[in-house]
């Protein structure tokens, strides 16, 4: 049983990593925990239930935490980046992970 157990966790912890991502463009406001009133206006690149990428005018630090407000009138997400990648146009792929709970973009972002 600690086996099947173990085997549920990492599938749960990798569904959200390699679980289909939408290609959708939603326009959001980035902010830094730490500096939230210093947000940016930005937009996805693409999403999923447990994560997004978001495009940034700044380098963040994996690990850094997040708020991910979309101008929908959503709630904040707080996510942790995994990733910043370099982007044309002094510009960064950010990848955010939502690790406790699902964020439904399509039923938002369809509408």
């Amino acid at each position: 049983m600690n086996g099947a157990h173990r085997r549920r966790s990492n599938n749960r912890y990798l569904d959200g990593r390699i679980e289909k991502r939408l290609p959708t463009s939603v326009p959001v406001y980035l902010a830094s925990l730490e500096e939230p009133r210093s947000r940016e206006r930005t937009l996805t690149e693409n999403v999923s239930p447990h994560g997004v990428r978001v495009i940034s005018q700044r380098l963040w630090q994996s690990g850094e935490e997040s708020l991910i407000t979309p101008l929908t009138g959503e709630f904040p997400q707080v996510g942790r980046v995994i990733y910043c990648l370099p982007k044309a146009g002094d510009r960064f792929f950010v990848g955010v992970e939502f690790s406790d709970r699902t964020v439904k973009w399509g039923e938002h972002s369809s509408g």
